[in-house]
């Protein structure tokens, strides 16, 4: 399934497979989509799915999908926390967030896991 959605102004592709919509259906809470935009020595994007849509800030993209955008940076530049799952990050105040908000966005849900990918431009193969 892909829909365009708005967010923040601007449109977003949203692609949910079948899986994942199934997935969605038989859920009794929201799924929270965390797209983290991390600066640090190098740029990562990387999605969190957590089974609590404790965010208010969260927007809501239907009874059973939420997404959060949240742009991160390191106080300092240590390759070593680069790959780790939970770095120690602080948010990262943007003049203009929308500018930054992502073109598209994933979800699938795959040999017992769910996966999401988000990015800017064309969207992922």
């Amino acid at each position: 399934m892909d829909k365009l959605v708005e967010i923040h102004g601007r449109p977003m592709k949203l692609s949910i497979s079948k899986a994942a919509a199934k997935q969605l259906r038989q859920r009794t809470e929201p799924l929270l989509l965390e797209m983290e935009l991390y600066f640090s020595c190098l740029v990562r994007k990387r999605v969190y799915v957590k089974e609590s849509a404790g965010k208010a800030e969260a927007i809501s993209l239907g009874d059973k999908l939420k997404v959060w955008f949240r742009p991160v940076v390191t106080e300092t530049c240590a390759m070593r926390d680069v790959e780790r799952d939970n770095p120690p990050v602080k948010d990262m105040p943007i003049a203009e967030p929308e500018r930054y908000f992502p073109h598209w966005l994933t979800l699938d849900f795959r040999r017992g896991k769910w996966r999401a990918e988000f990015g800017y431009g064309h969207e992922a193969a």
